[in-house]
C-alpha cells in the first residue's frame, strides 16, 4: 500500500509539472520584443548584367552602406548586400543586412522583397520581409523576423544608385540567460 501512495504522489507531481510547462510555454512566445529603426543608405558598389531578353532587364548585385537610428536613440552602421532581378526598375531581390552596434554586437538578417516604380523612371519603393539569421554579442542566439519599407531616391550625378530611406521593424526573442 505504501508503494501505491508513492506512485500516486510521483505521478501527481509529474502531472503538475506537465501542466506548468504547458502553461508557461506560451509565455516564452509572448515575451518577444520589438525593435524599430529608420535608416539611410548609399550604394557603394554596383554590378549590373543586362539579360537581353527585353529592354531594361538586369540582374545584379548592389552593396549599400548606411546608418540605422533606433527608437531608443541608439545609432549603428549597417551594410546591405542586395542581389536583384529587375526589368525597368521593377522586380525582386534578396538582401542580407548586417547591423554592427557600438559595443560590437551584430544582427544579420536575410530579407526578400519586391520593388516597383512609383514616379518618374527611377524613383521607386520596396517592401521586404524575412528572418534574422544570426546575432553576436548581446544578440547571441537571436531569433525573429524583420519587415522593411523603403523609398529609393533617383540617383544624383555620379552616384552608383539612389539613396535608400526607410523604416524597419524587428520582432525577436533572445535565449534565456
Amino acid at each position: 500500500m505504501g508503494t501505491r501512495k508513492m506512485n500516486i504522489i510521483i505521478w501527481g507531481f509529474i502531472g503538475i509539472l506537465v501542466v506548468v510547462v504547458w502553461l508557461l510555454g506560451p509565455v516564452t512566445q509572448a515575451m518577444a520584443e520589438t525593435m524599430k529603426y529608420k535608416f539611410l543608405g548609399n550604394v557603394t558598389k554596383r554590378e549590373d548584367v543586362p539579360i537581353g531578353d527585353v529592354e531594361g532587364h538586369l540582374v545584379g548585385l548592389t552593396v549599400i552602406d548606411g546608418v540605422a537610428v533606433f527608437e531608443n536613440g541608439e545609432m549603428a552602421p549597417f551594410k546591405g548586400i542586395v542581389a536583384f532581378d529587375i526589368i525597368k526598375g521593377v522586380g525582386s531581390f534578396d538582401k542580407y543586412t548586417t547591423i554592427t552596434f557600438g559595443d560590437g554586437s551584430k544582427i544579420i538578417s536575410k530579407l526578400r522583397g519586391t520593388t516597383g516604380v512609383t514616379s518618374g523612371e527611377t524613383a521607386s519603393s520596396a517592401a521586404l520581409a524575412g528572418e534574422l539569421i544570426k546575432g553576436t554579442g548581446r544578440f547571441e542566439g537571436i531569433k525573429g523576423t524583420a519587415t522593411t519599407s523603403l523609398r529609393i531616391l533617383p540617383p544624383e550625378k555620379g552616384e552608383l544608385g539612389g539613396k535608400r530611406v526607410g523604416e524597419c521593424t524587428v520582432t525577436y526573442t533572445l535565449p534565456a540567460k
